[in-house]
C-alpha cells in the first residue's frame, strides 16, 4: 500500500514536467520529423508529398536530377563533431585539476569561486562573444599586447578561424563541465584515497584505481552536457568563425531562414538529434557501469 502511494505521489510530481515536455519538445520534434520527409515548397514551406531525397542529399542516394549529393554536408557534420569533441577535451583539461583545487578550499573561498564560475550567466552570451571580437581581431587587445612585448612582428590571424570557434565554445562551456566535475570530486571518498596511499600504492596507481573511477560519472556527465550543445551551436561559429568555422547548427539556420528549404533543414536537424541520442545512450550505459564499479 505504501509503495502504491509512493508511485502515485511520484506520478503526480512528474506529471507537469511530462506534459510540458510532451507539448513543447515531443510535438515540435514530431513536426520536424514529418517535415524531413516532405517536398520543399517552391517559395518556402513544404508540399505534402513523400520526399526522401532530403536525406539522400546528405548521405549520397540523391536522384542526381533535382537533388545532388554534396559531400560538403558530411564534412560540416564531421567538423561539428570534431569541434564538439575538442571542446570537451579542452574543458576537461582545464576544469579537472581546478575542481580538485576548489574542493580543498575553505568553505567561504569555495562558495566565492563557485559564484565566479556562475558569474558569466549574469550577462548576455552575445555581449560576451562580441567582447572576444575586441580581443581577437587584428587590432585587438591580444595582438596589441603581443606586438608591444615584441613577441610577434605582425598581428595574428585568429578571428574567423576554427581556432577562434573552439576557443569561444570552450569559454562558453567551461561552467557546464566544471560543475558536474566539482560535484563528483566533492563527494570523493577521501578515506579510500588515504587507505590506498597507506597500503603502498603510488600516486599514479591511486589516481587510476581509486580517484578516477569515483569521478568518472562526473566526467561523463560533464562531457555529455558540453558535447551536445557544442555540436549544435550556431551562435559562436556565426560570431567568431565566419565561413571557415561553419557548423551544422549554422547550416540548419541557413536552410530555415535564408534558403527557406524547411525539409532539408529538418533532415539536418533530425541528423543532429540522432547523434545526440547515440551519445546519450552510450554515456548513460558508461555512467551506470562506472557507478556500479565505484
Amino acid at each position: 500500500m505504501a509503495l502504491r502511494r509512493q508511485s502515485l505521489v511520484l506520478s503526480a510530481l512528474l506529471a507537469p514536467v511530462t506534459i510540458f515536455l510532451g507539448i513543447f519538445f515531443l510535438v515540435p520534434l514530431g513536426i520536424i520529423a514529418v517535415y524531413s520527409v516532405l517536398s520543399p515548397g517552391l517559395y518556402g514551406g513544404v508540399e505534402w508529398s513523400f520526399y526522401h531525397w532530403n536525406y539522400g542529399r546528405i548521405f549520397g542516394w540523391a536522384d542526381g536530377i533535382e537533388e545532388v549529393f554534396e559531400p560538403v554536408y558530411l564534412k560540416i557534420l564531421l567538423r561539428s563533431l570534431g569541434f564538439g569533441a575538442l571542446t570537451v577535451i579542452l574543458c576537461l583539461m582545464l576544469c579537472y585539476p581546478v575542481a580538485f583545487w576548489v574542493a580543498r578550499l575553505p568553505e567561504r573561498a569555495r562558495l566565492f569561486f563557485l559564484f565566479l564560475v556562475a558569474l558569466p550567466f549574469f550577462s548576455s552570451l552575445i555581449v560576451r562573444l562580441y567582447a572576444w571580437l575586441l580581443i581577437l581581431k587584428p587590432s585587438g587587445i591580444l595582438n596589441e599586447t603581443l606586438l608591444a612585448l615584441g613577441l610577434i612582428r605582425a598581428p595574428l590571424e585568429i578571428l574567423f578561424t576554427p581556432a577562434a570557434v573552439v576557443l569561444g565554445m570552450v569559454y562558453v562551456m567551461v561552467p557546464f563541465m566544471f560543475l558536474p566535475l566539482y560535484a563528483a570530486i566533492d563527494n570523493l571518498d577521501r578515506e579510500m584515497v588515504e587507505a590506498s596511499m597507506d597500503l603502498g600504492a603510488s600516486r599514479r596507481q591511486t589516481f587510476f584505481k581509486v580517484v578516477l573511477p569515483q569521478t568518472l560519472p562526473g566526467i561523463i556527465g560533464g562531457a555529455v552536457i558540453v558535447f551536445i550543445p557544442s555540436v549544435g551551436n550556431f551562435v559562436v561559429p556565426d560570431v567568431l568563425g565566419g565561413a571557415k568555422g561553419l557548423m551544422v547548427g549554422n547550416l540548419v539556420e541557413q536552410q530555415f531562414l535564408s534558403a527557406r528549404n524547411w525539409p532539408f533543414g529538418s533532415a539536418l536537424s533530425m541528423l543532429i538529434m540522432a547523434v545526440v541520442l547515440v551519445v546519450l545512450l552510450v554515456a548513460t550505459a558508461r555512467a551506470r557501469k562506472a557507478g556500479g564499479q565505484a
